[in-house]
């Protein structure tokens, strides 16, 4: 993994990085609180569908787990986004993350607790990162389906086989898919620890208090 400069602020030390994997180069940011010299919780945070790395979404998310928590979150750009709009493989960023894992770990910045988080194409993508990863201990998941996308079998399968809690955000008036589809998803996902949240309006109003429910969820399965 090459490091880049790291820059700090309010607390909360950003890093940009970059690892390759196979033919790939893939970018990415590590959030850790400053100062930081031991392994902490992680959590993996993959934007959605048009984002990238540092989308606002992403980059609040991930400052508010290492302010609230004291965890570390990382981000990559998936294949076809951000600084990778030459790189249409989608199929792979599952290995990706697997590899940014090993990566982590091998530098010492996290320990066993490994959280997930990743809504609509972050879902997609998580299925079957999940489904092969016996390393994330909780996930949140949400506003995606398995109907119409590509290899919607294959999803089906890892989403059944997903056995570790999850909170999943489903948007009752979501443009992008009908209610029942995400349903769908909710109830094809094999964990008996698991729990919907569901709030009106479309696909990217899910309001922004949720994320308290977020810092309680990995607090509760990854610790303080």
């Amino acid at each position: 993994m090459r490091q880049l400069d790291e820059i700090v602020e309010q607390g909360v030390a950003e890093r940009p990085f970059t690892y390759e994997v196979g033919d790939a180069t893939v970018p990415g940011v590590l959030w850790r609180p400053e100062g930081a010299t031991r392994p902490t919780p992680l959590v993996i945070v993959c934007h959605g569908g048009t984002q990238h790395k540092r989308s606002p979404n992403v980059l609040g998310l991930a400052r508010r787990l290492v302010r609230h928590l004291g965890y570390s979150a990382a981000s990559i750009d998936a294949p076809n986004h951000g600084d990778r709009v030459a790189d249409p493989e989608l199929a792979q960023a599952a290995t990706e993350l697997s590899v940014l894992l090993d990566q982590l770990a091998a530098d010492g910045v996290a320990d066993e607790r490994i959280g997930y988080w990743g809504l609509s194409m972050g879902t997609m993508i998580g299925l079957p990162f999940l489904a092969s990863e016996p390393r994330v201990r909780c996930a949140v998941l949400g506003l995606a389906c398995l109907a119409g996308w590509p290899g919607e079998a294959q999803r089906r399968e890892a989403a059944r086989s997903i056995t570790i809690p999850v909170l999943f955000v489903l948007q009752w008036d979501d443009q992008l898919m009908t209610r029942d589809a995400g349903l769908d998803l909710f109830d094809a996902i094999g964990s008996e620890d698991k729990a919907m949240h569901v709030f009106p309006g479309g696909h990217v109003d899910t309001p922004l208090y949720e994320r308290d429910a977020y810092d309680v969820f990995f607090a509760r399965h990854l610790g303080a």
